[in-house]
């Protein structure tokens, strides 16, 4: 089956806005679009370009899923030993991840471990990591320490997505098991998605979201009503 105008149209609405944005170099980027699904590919020089490529393309209208196969080629290598000591120096400087947290490097790939008390820490421990230079990846199995949940954490998150001026609540449904909370239901955007999944993530004692939160066009959610 072709390519739709639909198709096309998004195709060339993210390659516009990865072009547009300044932390994105799309001289050897493509796109390709289908039923609002996005690939992004090829290649970039740092693995923050790649993260921007990914986010730059999520807010474009129609976009409801993205996969990222651009790949990191370095313009000039570095050593493992060097990035490793930059990894453990940035993770000092930032003076909120613990001593508990640990990184090993192989080929520019770092890898995360350890155990912290808070989803902030661990997600600021992979944001002060990918910044590096010479970093091609970061996987983060930080793990988060178990702690009591408090009674009221599913309401404590509802009151955070109502509060959140950018993000209409009234379609997501919460629910807290444990340590994880599930959410669920439709917005319009990938950006109102993720920041339900960011205020979720920082109620206390949650150490992970299962965010099924569909993405769903203005145009599809005037049909379902």
């Amino acid at each position: 089956i072709g390519l739709t105008d639909t198709d096309i149209s998004m195709k060339g609405a993210v390659m516009r806005q990865l072009e547009w944005d300044p932390e994105v170099d799309a001289t050897a980027i493509g796109v390709t679009a289908k039923n609002g699904a996005v690939t992004v590919t090829g290649y970039i020089n740092s693995y923050v370009g790649k993260l921007a490529a990914e986010r730059a393309a999520k807010p474009v209208r129609g976009v409801r899923a993205v996969a990222n196969d651009v790949e990191v080629r370095l313009k000039l290598g570095r050593m493992d030993t060097d990035i490793g000591a930059d990894v453990l120096r940035a993770m000092e400087l930032c003076g909120t991840i613990p001593e508990t947290v640990q990184a090993a490097v192989h080929h520019g790939h770092v890898t995360l471990t350890g155990k912290v008390d808070w989803m902030f820490e661990k997600r600021q421990a992979e944001k002060v990591v990918r910044h590096l230079r010479g970093v091609r990846d970061v996987t983060n199995y930080i793990a988060i320490a178990p702690q009591a949940v408090a009674r009221d954490v599913r309401h404590r998150i509802v009151e955070a997505l109502h509060r959140n001026a950018n993000l209409d609540s009234r379609n997501i449904t919460v629910s807290v098991a444990g340590g994880t909370a599930l959410l669920t239901g439709t917005v319009g955007t990938w950006v109102q998605r993720g920041s339900a999944e960011r205020a979720a993530f920082d109620a206390p004692g949650i150490a992970r979201v299962d965010n099924r939160i569909a993405v769903e066009s203005r145009g599809d959610l005037d049909e379902l009503c």
